[in-house]
């Protein structure tokens, strides 16, 4: 697949059925970076050649059983401590060279194939099982079963070869002869050198503490200038100052000429046993080097399994068609960044499936929006180069068979082309090769011209990226495209969030409405004049302005609920854990229950015997005794006492017990099961239940179904079996405690209950109770160290201020609070009248009332809550 106008930095780079393009992706998106780091973890030239060689690829299959062969490798890393490593030599060169007739290897890489040869045989060995046993890394077993190991070339190798690496002296008959010899004569010599050499120290021709040296291979004498002629022999050499010259004894000439000789013969015998094993491994060189591509690929997923721990990456879940679904997804290189700076980074959650494709990132400057992009080009690529990418278990993935990027400045003057015609050239290329199976990423897409019509081209360029069923990532700061998202199937609008309040950037990414710039905020932050950020909301207009505010507030909103939801959740989780924990200890205790009972049934059994057997006893000594009084009353007496220690270890007794057991196990398991009902209730349609006339003003006592409620009133609400008692009555309202947690509710809502029922419910109820978690208590009191009395809302618009004062009366409520006050002006008593009937409608607030004039008036309401 080629273009038809190809440029010189635009060209695309061709993988097994897929493309990925521009030829310099893997720069854009830091995978250079990802080369070097695997380089670092390999052992050998053999794991970085394949690091060098790897690619992108589209084939499911293939992607899938490079991901397993790494995921298996890193429970070996985790879990095996005898799989071999050491030894990983690279002796291809020397294997090439050596199938060339008449070439030899040395005796160096000689020892350098027999100990990386042992390793290829260990690992073989290593992940070799018997038939019966299972299999626990089954896709690196099946690229060790291709391998072959040379235990024949090894054991040839070690007849050579000692084990530190030098020529053995028994190699062969001929060379243990030419060494034999040479170190006889080398002895000899020794012997005839060191006698010269005493008889010259005698006369004081050399200095006592002179040895025997060695100069261009030979034995000689150190001696001074002046006394060399005292010694006959040859001048070999003499040192760089001139003063000691190096001579040989004529009496050992001749030996070293012998010396010199064997060693000749040595040489050239060392090479005829080196060309000799040469020339018997030549014809299995080609088979050798199949198992060095073995070894080679062991170093490379070695490689990737490392760096994988490094950076806690997984194998995701993976689908042969385009999916993205990740769970807390984190930039591995950015990560590595912030660890040096004891940081962690964000994750991302990022989904695009058929149903929304292409994902429009939009929000402020510097809050994430390239580095989002970025993370899903880097992870989709090193996913299909084999590599595991850092996810949470929970995540799913795809194949793409192409990847496009169009990101940074491409500006060339060589080719005549600016910033914006490099992005345009991008884009039709894109737009020509782009299908159902293409994943594009695009950063601040329409940028480099004139906004118009720069957002234009950039929302027909989307246009044609939706029709063709394309996947992409765009980041943008356009209008148009966010609208755009929200008006098409298959477009999406993420934003990448902001403090408001912190000024400051979140890099959390929300999937479904899109981003505000902020413009305004950070324009004010960094401390441009007031007049000018007022000049510039002027030209654009009140409504502008106001449409951002009100996107921020969304945002705000739905990370609020968001929270809510995901804290639902964990509840729910936790009280389903809860249920099936009990539901385990019920289905213990039938089996526990049923043990017992036949252990006491086998026990009453015996007793059962041995009671037979000491009535018989006791009815044959009373014949024996033939009815003597004494002995009679002896024998019963006997009798008696056993029937009474056997009495408390009856099996009435033990089945009673465990009856009791069982009891209060399925009491506490109803009342579980009613509690959660209950809480189903409450979220759904109100119970039918019958209204009870409220009397005139704030009365004491409340009558319901011809019963008078009053303060003390030992009641219970509808449907539920928690006893309570009344503390206050409020109109139709009443605040009620249950226990150690106090709650209002409608007295229509109630039903009485007796003494009675309230002791059996305190003598049934479990002594150990945990009301509140460590962690939610650190929440309360943290929230009611930082709560302040008063709120401010002047200033808000009514729907603003109304959700501000939800939030802090809930708050006020949780913490117990007794008086709050809300600070809203006076202005035209619009906000004032809107609180108020908020207040007036919630059953926590018991009253309502202005502050005194001396501390503010009508401008500010104080509120009791019950």
């Amino acid at each position: 697949m080629q273009f038809s106008e190809p440029q010189p930095n635009f060209v695309a780079v061709i993988v097994v059925k897929g493309m990925i393009y521009p030829n310099n992706f893997e720069q854009k998106i830091g995978f250079d970076q990802i080369r070097h780091l695997l380089n670092g973890r390999c052992l050998s030239t053999l794991g970085k050649d394949k690091i060098e060689e790897m690619q992108f690829s589209a084939e499911s299959d293939e992607v899938i059983r490079r991901l397993d062969e790494v995921a298996e490798f890193v429970r070996i890393i985790q879990e095996e401590d005898t799989f071999p490593y050491q030894h990983f030599f690279d002796v291809r060169p020397a294997l090439h060279r050596a199938s060339i007739v008449g070439m030899y290897m040395d005796e160096g890489e000689l020892f350098d194939l027999r100990r990386s040869l042992d390793t290829i045989s260990q690992i073989i060995q290593f992940f070799r099982r018997e038939e019966d046993e299972p299999s626990k890394y089954p896709n690196l077993e099946d690229l060790a079963s291709g391998a072959q190991a040379f235990p024949t070339l090894i054991r040839r190798i070690d007849g050579i070869v000692s084990k530190f690496g030098k020529i053995k002296d028994n190699a062969s008959p001929t060379l243990a002869n030419i060494r034999r010899e040479l170190a006889a004569t080398t002895g000899s010599i020794s012997r005839t050198l060191n006698s010269i050499l005493r008889s010259a120290q005698a006369e004081g021709i050399v200095d006592k503490d002179v040895n025997p040296t060695v100069r261009d291979g030979r034995l000689v004498i150190p001696v001074v200038p002046a006394l060399k002629r005292r010694i006959r022999g040859i001048v070999h050499d003499e040192s760089a100052t001139g003063k000691t010259v190096f001579i040989e004894p004529a009496e050992v000439v001749e030996a070293n000429n012998r010396i010199r000789e064997l060693e000749g013969e040595e040489r050239r015998e060392v090479i005829r046993i080196l060309t000799e094993f040469t020339n018997e491994a030549r014809p299995q060189i080609p088979e050798i080097l199949e198992s060095y591509s073995f070894l080679a690929e062991i170093d490379f997923i070695r490689a990737k399994a490392l760096t994988a721990i490094d950076m806690d990456a997984i194998r995701p879940e993976l689908c042969d068609h385009p999916h993205i679904d990740w769970v807390e997804a984190e930039h591995p290189l950015l990560r590595i960044t912030l660890a040096k700076h004891h940081k962690k980074v964000v994750p991302l959650d990022i989904k695009l499936s058929n149903e929304q494709r292409i994902l429009i990132i939009s929000g402020p400057n510097a809050g994430g929006k390239s580095v989002c992009l970025k993370t899903v080009g880097l992870l989709q690529y090193m996913l299909q180069c084999g590599m595991l990418i850092p996810l949470k278990r929970a995540s799913r993935a795809g194949i793409f068979r192409s990847i496009f990027i169009d990101i940074g400045d491409e500006q060339s003057i060589e080719d005549d082309l600016s910033t914006y015609s490099s992005h345009l050239l991008n884009m039709k290329n894109m737009m020509r090769e782009a299908n159902s199976h293409s994943l594009i990423l695009i950063d601040e897409f329409g940028s480099g011209t004139e906004p118009l019509i720069g957002g234009a081209i950039a929302e027909a360029v989307l246009r044609r990226f939706n029709d063709k069923r394309a996947y992409g990532v765009i980041t943008t700061h356009y209008s148009n495209l966010k609208q755009f998202a929200d008006s098409h199937k298959g477009v999406v609008n993420g934003a990448m969030l902001y403090d408001r309040h912190l000024m400051q950037a979140l890099y959390q990414l929300q999937i479904g409405n899109p981003g505000s710039s902020f413009a305004v905020e950070i324009a004010r932050k960094i401390g441009l004049p007031e007049e000018v950020i007022a000049d510039a909301s002027e030209i654009v207009g009140s409504e502008y302005i106001q449409s951002d505010k009100y996107l921020q507030d969304i945002v705000r909103d739905k990370r609020y609920w968001e929270t809510k939801r995901q804290n639902i959740r964990q509840k729910e989780k936790q009280l389903e854990n809860l249920i099936a924990q009990y539901e385990g200890e019920m289905e213990e205790l039938k089996k526990s229950r049923k043990s017992v009972i036949r252990e006491a049934k086998e026990e009453m059994k015996q007793l059962l015997q041995e009671s037979n057997a000491r009535i018989e006893n006791t009815i044959r000594t009373i014949k024996e005794a033939q009815a003597e009084k004494t002995q009679t009353r002896q024998a019963r007496q006997e009798l008696a006492e056993w029937r009474e220690t056997i009495t408390d270890n009856s099996a009435d007794e033990y089945e009673a017990r465990i009856q009791r057991k069982m009891e209060q196990l399925r009491a506490r398991q109803e009342r579980k099961k009613l509690k959660i009902e209950n809480s189903k209730l409450k979220n759904g349609t109100a119970a039918n239940t019958q209204q009870a006339r409220e009397p005139e003003g704030n009365n004491s006592q409340f009558s319901t179904f011809n019963f008078q409620f009053e303060v003390g009133s030992l009641v219970r609400i509808k449907g539920q079996q928690t006893i309570g008692t009344i503390e206050q009555i409020n109109g139709k309202n009443a605040t009620v405690t249950f226990g150690m947690m106090r709650t209002v509710t409608k007295l229509s809502k109630l039903e009485p209950s007796t003494q009675e029922a309230a002791r059996q419910q305190e003598a049934e109820r479990p002594r150990a109770y945990t009301f509140l978690s460590k962690e939610t208590q650190e929440n309360i009191s943290e929230r009611r160290l930082h709560f302040k009395q008063d709120i401010d809302v002047r200033g808000m618009r009514g729907e603003e201020a109304l959700q501000a004062v939800t939030y802090y009366i809930d708050d006020a409520v949780l913490l117990g609070m007794p008086r709050v006050r809300i600070l809203h002006g006076t202005g035209n008593g619009i906000l004032r009248t809107l609180i108020r009937q908020y207040l007036q409608a919630n059953p926590a607030v018991a009253s309502c009332r202005d502050e005194h004039v001396q501390f503010g008036g009508a401008g500010i309401t104080v509120v009791e809550l019950s």
